[in-house]
């Protein structure tokens, strides 16, 4: 069953007996540290588009110019996923996890605390970059400790309940931001609130993570499972160079650009909606700000259930395809997406639960993509892939849904932005069905001779 499993020489393998006991103390422990970490980064990720009404009214900033400084998040993250992706292959996710949300509680304290972080948009520009290039550290140190930690048939339930960390964390943010106005009287504290509580959730991670199984004594969780992939060998548990996992395992996997490609018009109807749903709720919906972020959590959490339905139905109708559950619940996106278009002011109710209904599903595609793009690639390269449609729904579809979204509302009105949004929709729906007669269902194989 070990056969293939060397274990590093200054690594003592655990006796046998132990070994049941082990994986299943470590896998919880080590699933518990990126559930909650993940989630700590989005406690420090999107603060700035709940300030952003407040910019607008003391600052005068037009939503393109604010459009611009927040697609600074959304072009670092693009580039840390995939950059940073490559190395995360390369590191320990224990420290890697814990520096990068360090690094975003940090400037968040600098908006929440100093007067110069948002007096232009170059400064909110520069700050807001950082953070994101920290954020790009989260996804992969999580994928890369979720292929090692959790086999083939599992990973769509496992994926499904870590993914919904996103929505824990990005949900709080608006509770938080209500609590900090109750106890300090001022926007301000919507930054350095949450970025308090992310710092204590950076020591949590160093404490209850680890790196791969092979580091504490433990097989791979292949071999522990009987579960090895259909091409699955010996090679899988080798480290490979930044140039093998480039050139043999990414840039030229078909399957991966697509989903990479669908991944952008998925995340511009993710932030499109997101981002902007405090002013556009504001502006012309009549919210109040504690109603816009009331909005705004229910949105996030909205998202817990419909992504862990989507996992169940992956895996159990659909035998571990990605591609047939995702196209399901875009379609529906696009639905909900046109009835919070097209509800008139005054019917606050339809346009929460249109809201929620785009917050329940929208995070299933989110989260089949990135389990698509670990499955398509040998798990010593997740990282790097996991990156690459990161790289694409944030450079491409997130920073559409910052900057041009925003000056598209400015000179064509919301009905303009709209319009935008049902066209990535459509979009979306067609890239991912280009993938659907080359996916292959997950078939759990037998240990290799």
């Amino acid at each position: 069953m070990f056969g293939i499993f060397k274990p590093a020489p200054h690594i003592q393998l655990q006796p046998k007996e132990h070994i049941d006991d082990d994986y299943k103390k470590l896998r919880w422990q080590v699933f518990l540290g990126i559930f909650v970490g993940y989630a700590g980064y989005y406690l420090v990720r999107k603060n700035f588009s709940l300030a952003m009404p407040f910019l607008i009214e003391e600052q005068g900033f037009s939503k393109g110019e604010l459009g611009i400084a927040l697609s600074a998040v959304s072009i670092a993250y693009g580039l840390s996923k995939f950059l940073m992706g490559s190395v995360s292959d390369r590191s320990n996710p224990r420290f890697f996890l814990m520096t990068g949300l360090l690094i975003s509680a940090g400037v968040m304290f600098i908006f929440g605390f100093t007067s110069w972080a948002t007096q232009s948009i170059g400064s909110i520009f520069i700050l807001l970059f950082l953070n994101g290039w920290a954020q790009g550290m989260g996804w992969p140190a999580c994928g890369r400790t979720m292929v090692h930690w959790f086999s083939g048939n599992e990973r769509g339930k496992t994926v499904s309940f870590w993914n919904i960390a996103h929505n824990v964390g990005g949900g709080l943010i608006g509770p938080l931001s209500i609590l900090g106005m109750a106890w300090f009287n001022e926007w301000h504290s919507i930054f350095y609130v949450p970025a308090f509580a992310a710092s204590l959730i950076a020591v949590f991670i160093f404490f209850t993570l680890r790196d791969t199984p092979q580091s504490c004594g433990l097989p791979p969780i292949e071999a522990h499972r009987n579960d090895y992939p259909i091409d699955y060998d010996a090679s899988h548990e080798q480290e490979f160079s930044a140039k093998e996992i480039f050139l043999k395992y990414v840039l030229n996997n078909k399957l991966l650009w697509f989903i990479a490609a669908a991944n952008a018009f998925v995340y511009l109807i993710r932030y499109g909606v997101l981002d902007w749903a405090p002013t556009y709720l504001y502006e012309v919906k009549d919210f109040s700000f504690n109603k816009s972020s009331w909005a705004y959590f229910l949105y996030e959490w909205a998202g817990i259930p419909g992504t862990l339905l989507c996992g169940y139905i992956s895996d159990a109708w659909f035998k571990g395809r990605r591609a047939p559950p995702a196209i399901l619940y875009m379609v529906l996106v696009l639905v909900a997406v046109l009835v919070y278009w097209f509800n008139p002011p005054g019917n606050p109710t339809v346009d929460i639960v249109a809201l929620m209904a785009i917050g329940f599903l929208i995070y299933g595609p989110v989260m089949l993509i990135g389990l698509f793009a670990l499955e398509l690639v040998p798990k010593k390269a997740a990282g790097t892939a996991a990156g690459l449609t990161g790289l694409f729904g944030y450079l491409g579809g997130a920073v559409v849904a910052n900057i041009v979204l925003g000056y598209t509302v400015d000179h064509f009105g919301w009905d303009g932005g709209f319009i935008l949004l049902v066209g990535g929709c459509v979009c979306a729906i067609i890239l991912i069905a280009m993938t659907l007669k080359h996916e292959v269902a997950h078939e759990s194989n037998q240990a290799p001779v």
